[in-house]
């Protein structure tokens, strides 16, 4: 039993968190928030994906709270090797990307709830306490997103490879050669890549795919 503000919590009652984030001094401010609840407890930190499977492992939290932009292995990707090894993994994604494709990445990943770290403090402990329950949670700006990503025309693989490539300031010539292609296909994929994402020219391409989350640097 958890003794809280004068009230026995039974132990079965507790949910058992796991905070997964690269920034120490948020996970110890999380943790002190998530404490004044007399039904949360913190069982473990990660500061990375690859620690975040290790640690799900051996603690099997009820709840993980993953961030997604983290060192080794980011958070997409800890998300899929946990939901792959435990079927009943209930995570949260608590980050500060807020791109359609991020959210798009989390969920399809395996994750249940997603929700941007300047949530109020009552809403983090509802989409928790949500999730246990076997629910979703999804909040309304984040469903938003995800309703706009799911109509958007989605790329080829080529098409991203090419973008990454824009995105790291290639020029055609530069593209053609990592990618062994004609000069010719690489203007024809930018000129699918820029009508896929509504934008006139490879510089708003650029800032339309990092501001989405389609790529990353």
């Amino acid at each position: 039993m958890r003794l809280t503000g004068g009230k026995m919590i039974q132990q079965s009652n507790i949910i058992r968190i796991l905070i997964a984030d690269d920034y120490a001094i948020w996970r110890q401010g999380l943790t002190a928030l998530l404490e004044q609840e007399p039904d949360l407890t913190v069982v473990a930190h990660a500061n990375n994906g690859q620690e975040a499977l290790t640690m799900f492992r051996q603690y099997q939290p009820d709840v993980t709270l993953m961030d997604l932009g983290m060192p080794q292995m980011d958070g997409v990707a800890a998300i899929t090797a946990i939901c792959a090894e435990f079927d009943t993994a209930r995570i949260v994604v608590l980050t500060t990307y807020d791109g359609d494709e991020d959210i798009y990445r989390g969920l399809r990943a395996g994750a249940k709830g997603y929700l941007l770290k300047d949530a109020e403090p009552d809403e983090l402990f509802a989409a928790i306490r949500t999730v246990v329950s076997g629910k979703k949670y999804i909040p309304i700006a984040v469903g938003v997103k995800l309703a706009e990503r799911m109509e958007n025309a989605q790329l080829s693989d080529r098409e991203l490879e090419v973008l990454r490539l824009i995105v790291t300031g290639k020029c055609n010539h530069d593209i053609s050669t990592i990618l062994h292609i004609s000069e010719s296909t690489v203007k024809f994929h930018i000129n699918n890549i820029l009508g896929k994402l509504g934008v006139a020219d490879r510089t708003q391409a650029a800032i339309t795919a990092l501001k989405r989350g389609i790529v990353s640097l």
